[in-house]
């Protein structure tokens, strides 16, 4: 007999070899009924692996990310299933999981191309192999014989794959006639598929090299019940309309031009604006809890980021090391600010009651993102952080990441992110070659991050192997208006940074002693969280964070000069203000504006010259009458009151 614990803490005992599978039917018939795939120590697994010693064991549904992952596993495998039976001969790469569904990387015989005309009849024959309910088979075989059986196949894409796997550690998983190179895990078998989307044809090079040959990658999306790919396809209907990209041109946020870079936004003066707000947001915050901001340089010595350990890890994913005139010398755009920020801490001798010191920067850094992978702003080559960072003593790190967790809050309640979940990252205890610093620091780290979420009574969900390289962290992952979750801010617990750049304070003992770093970064980057903020209100922000809260329409050029008194008088009320003057009619100037998402649209003529007063109509909810241009100041005062009531508190 062996023992399994199972989440709540319950244990309970069944004979060496149980599956996770007859784990969820001696819990519930129901749960056996949605289950979909089982963690093990930590490690997800299929459900019908035995189990041979005791184990910390968790169910997933499809409710449940891993759930998820191993659904569209699987579907990316009966996609390719389906190909290879319409085209004998195609050569897979990999296919893995995303956020929304998956992909297959395949090379067709022949140099034939895949066509999205041909999607159809692939998802037909999906359909028709899952209505079979086909058993997908996990089998471990030894490295000569996976090397033996994609020689025979022809396949240098998978033995070169192979040819970076221990031996031990190669399985293989077939349902039908179709077997791939793969560690898992998967469905059962094929029958859960009930609902197929293939939704794109893209180029992509082998393995993400640009000096390796192009393949085709065909994404889709599978779900377990057809009512959820309709719901989805709807979805995605709004999120065309919501898309960043589109709503920032109309909007005139931003730009891009492939005379600056690829990946180098471009902000126009609206959206310079609304950076402008929410840098201005959140030094309000920073300030009432004590943060100093400082400015640091865009590159960097070489030798910087070689002691911090960012050349290690960035260093392929950087743009190329700077050389100077001067021989030996080198830099490096940076790829992150902390570096940065250790040396202003070692600029002075620090003493105990010195800390915490907590310093904050609106900092940019650059990563050389592959070009097949940009996209707008969530994917950029040179991106902003809301970046600080904290030093403090090991006694005050726990509260000092509390008031980090507060201001997250602060935040996600200004901007009406309501949906959220908080996961704990922590390192990956099979692979500590992922990591620097000592076991020692790690279990403080993770424990006080732990401890810190508990007395908050924070609600968490635990991921292994999802810390950062040089500390575990808490992430925050917001759904939005149409149910994406995205990843914004973040706080790190990092002990190594310290010993790295051999940072230090003097203590009450009069003796030298490390400093704890806190990494913190609510927002992310500023690209993403306004591409993120764009599509969550489909452009209409807070009154607050609007870049044009209000413009003035005089109903002809007679009133031009009454337009320009009131956008004055506004603006001196601090109400950003503009006139829309152009000799158009009223009518199509009220729509020009809407499109804009421009939330107060003042219509002047005779009359209001008259009277000293103006035509309010609120964006997308019409004519809200005439008030006098005082009368409107204090009510657009009010309303921004009632938006930012209590939020720097």
């Amino acid at each position: 007999m062996i023992k399994i614990t199972l989440p709540d803490g319950n244990v309970r005992e069944f004979k060496a070899g149980v599956t996770g599978m007859e784990i969820a039917e001696a819990i519930s018939s129901r749960l056996a009924r949605e289950v979909l795939s089982v963690s093990v120590n930590g490690e997800v697994w299929d459900l019908g692996r035995p189990i041979t010693a005791d184990a910390l064991v968790k169910l997933y549904t499809w409710e449940e990310r891993e759930g998820k992952e191993t659904f569209w596993h699987t579907s990316a495998h009966l996609m390719a299933q389906a190909i290879e039976e319409f085209y004998p001969g195609t050569l897979f790469g990999i296919g893995p999981t995303v956020d929304n569904g998956f992909y297959y990387d395949i090379d067709l015989p022949g140099g034939q191309q895949l066509s999205e005309k041909e999607l159809e009849k692939i998802e037909k024959r999906m359909m028709e192999r899952s209505r079979e309910k086909q058993p997908v088979v996990r089998q471990s075989i030894s490295k000569a014989e996976a090397i033996r059986l994609f020689t025979e196949k022809g396949d240098p894409l998978k033995l070169e794959l192979i040819s970076e796997l221990e031996d031990g550690t190669i399985t293989l998983y077939s349902q039908g006639q179709f077997t791939d190179l793969c560690r898992g895990p998967h469905l059962p078998d094929t029958g859960y598929i009930k609902a197929v989307k293939l939704t794109a044809i893209a180029g992509a090079y082998w393995r993400g090299n640009e000096k390796n040959k192009m393949l085709t990658r065909v994404y889709g999306i599978t779900f377990p019940k057809q009512k959820m790919l309709e719901e989805y396809l709807v979805m995605i209907e709004e999120a065309k309309k919501r898309d960043h990209r589109k709503i920032g041109k109309e909007m005139e946020l931003f730009t891009f031009s492939e005379a600056v870079g690829l990946g180098l936004p471009l902000w126009l003066p609206k959206g310079a604006q609304l950076r402008g707000l929410l840098e201005d947001f959140l030094r309000k915050i920073q300030k009432n809890f004590g943060y100093d901001q400082v400015i640091t340089p865009h590159i960097g010595d070489v030798n910087l980021y070689k002691t911090s350990g960012h050349y290690e890890k960035y260093g392929k994913d950087s743009f190329q090391v700077i050389k100077t005139p001067a021989e030996g010398e080198e830099y490096m755009l940076k790829p992150m600010n902390c570096p940065h920020h250790c040396e202003i801490y070692k600029s002075k001798p620090r003493s105990y009651k010195d800390l915490p010191v907590r310093m904050a920067e609106f900092g940019t850094v650059y990563r050389y993102e592959q070009s097949g992978e940009l996209h707008g702003l969530t994917r950029v080559r040179g991106f902003t952080q809301d970046d600080a960072h904290i030093y403090c003593r090991p006694d005050q790190l726990k509260e000092e990441f509390k008031k980090v967790i507060d201001i997250v809050f602060i935040i996600f309640r200004a901007l009406d992110f309501k949906d959220y979940t908080a996961q704990i990252s922590l390192r990956d205890p099979g692979k500590p070659e992922k990591y620097i610093g000592s076991a020692e620091n790690w279990d403080k780290a993770e424990r006080a991050i732990v401890e810190a979420c508990e007395e908050k009574g924070l609600q968490t969900r635990t991921e292994l192997g999802e810390a950062a390289f040089y500390g575990p962290k808490l992430d925050f992952m917001i759904k939005d208006a149409l149910g994406r979750n995205w990843q914004l801010g973040t706080i790190q617990v990092d002990y190594n940074l310290p010993e790295r750049f051999q940072l230090e304070y003097i203590g009450s003992d009069d003796k030298r002693h490390r400093p704890v770093m806190i990494h913190r970064a609510p927002f992310g980057s500023l690209e993403r969280f306004v591409a993120v903020l764009i599509e969550h209100t489909a452009g209409k922000f807070p009154l607050w964070l609007t870049p044009e809260q209000v413009v003035v329409l005089p109903i002809s050029e007679k009133f031009n000069d009454y337009a320009r008194k009131v956008s004055d008088e506004l603006n001196f009320s601090d109400i950003r203000t503009v006139v829309d003057d152009r000799n158009e009619k009223i009518g199509r100037k009220i729509r020009d504006n809407e499109l804009k998402r421009v939330p107060y649209l003042l219509v002047v003529g005779e009359k209001e010259e008259e009277t000293g007063s103006v035509a309010v109509r609120r964006q997308g909810e019409g004519d809200k009458g005439t008030m006098t241009v005082g009368e409107f100041a204090g009510f657009i005062r009010e309303e921004i009151k009632r938006q930012l009531t209590g939020l720097y508190n």
